[in-house]
């Protein structure tokens, strides 16, 4: 097993991680705040997918006449990501509105069950008004492969990274630094007094899921350039693995949600090569196809020792619960 090796696995760690800690911002936001667990929140980042699809499609076919042909290929992308993020924000908004607000005070399980079924709704829903067939996400941008000693990076993960990155540091930002993140953040620590002295509760909400809707429908848009198909179950099996970083980050911290995010793509990629080292070192046959069993086998062992989660706090059971 050589350096480089592990070095290209870990190039591939981050890019998952990327999509992990995007979409788990938006489970963590939203039980931080309203204590409910958005399980419709993977299926919000097909539709941002899909939408970006659409979007991207519309203005390259606009690209033989007018002004648009002179629109680079980057330009298109930011674009796509920028006006799929606002339409995505407000799917985001209609759920919490029709599916949540009306369950606010009902018992937990009955949000979650409903959460379950507005995913269900949105999967359908695909299939009904596209057939279910997978589609193919445009290129944007042309493909370019850098060797760094060996190890094979395209810039299409650089700027994967990149942008998540940036995401995630603009949301950081936002609620640190602007009243309506202050408003966010004491809503998080007591959801009963906070409303109390003037904090918009339905305002607050409701943004809670406006943004994490429009990192999820980036996620959807990033997945789509480095794994071009989209299909209409695409978000289920991501959206519970960033659900998993959501936990393992902590309630509330947004730090704590990207750093599980990353934690978990590392996790899952660097699984394989060890057991490809374990194979080789005790002569096993491990197959590759225990990844996920290792892999979440190592998050909950993890949750055992920090049952809050990496950065959670225990008050939040006493105050909420």
């Amino acid at each position: 097993m050589t350096f480089n090796f592990l070095m290209q696995n870990l190039v591939n760690a981050l890019q998952w991680g990327s999509f992990y800690a995007l979409i788990a911002l938006g489970y963590s936001m939203v039980y931080s705040i309203l204590m409910l667990f958005n399980f419709a929140h993977g299926d919000i980042f097909m539709v941002g997918a899909y939408i970006g699809l659409f979007v991207a499609t519309g203005l390259l076919a606009l690209g033989g006449t007018g002004a648009a042909a002179a629109l680079p290929g980057w330009l298109v992308l930011v674009i796509t990501i920028l006006v799929s993020m606002f339409l995505t924000a407000l799917v985001g908004v209609t759920v919490e509105r029709v599916g949540y607000r009306p369950l606010r005070s009902a018992p937990r399980a009955s949000a979650a069950i409903t959460g379950l079924m507005i995913g269900i709704i949105l999967e359908t829903s695909n299939i009904l008004f596209l057939g279910g067939q997978r589609l193919k996400f445009p290129q944007l941008i042309e493909s370019h492969t850098y060797n760094f000693g060996g190890v094979f990076v395209t810039n299409k993960k650089i700027m994967i990274v990149l942008v998540s990155l940036a995401l995630m540091i603009a949301l950081h930002q936002f609620v640190t630094r602007t009243k309506w993140g202050m408003a966010m953040r004491a809503m998080a620590f007591d959801f009963v007094v906070v409303p109390l002295v003037g904090v918009p509760l339905n305002t607050i909400a409701s943004m809670t899921f406006a943004i994490g809707s429009a990192l999820a429908a980036a996620a959807g848009i990033l997945f789509g350039l480095a794994y071009p198909v989209l299909d209409p179950y695409m978000g289920v099996s991501l959206g519970w693995k960033a659900f998993v970083a959501a936990i393992l980050g902590g309630r509330g911290s947004i730090m704590g949600a990207c750093i599980a995010g990353f934690m978990l793509g590392f996790i899952e990629i660097m699984t394989v090569p060890a057991i490809q080292i374990i194979n080789r070192l005790f002569e096993l046959s491990i197959g590759s196809n225990l990844r996920d069993l290792i892999a979440y086998s190592i998050v909950l062992v993890i949750l055992i020792f920090r049952p809050h989660g990496l950065f959670g706090e225990p008050y939040s059971a006493r105050l909420r619960l």
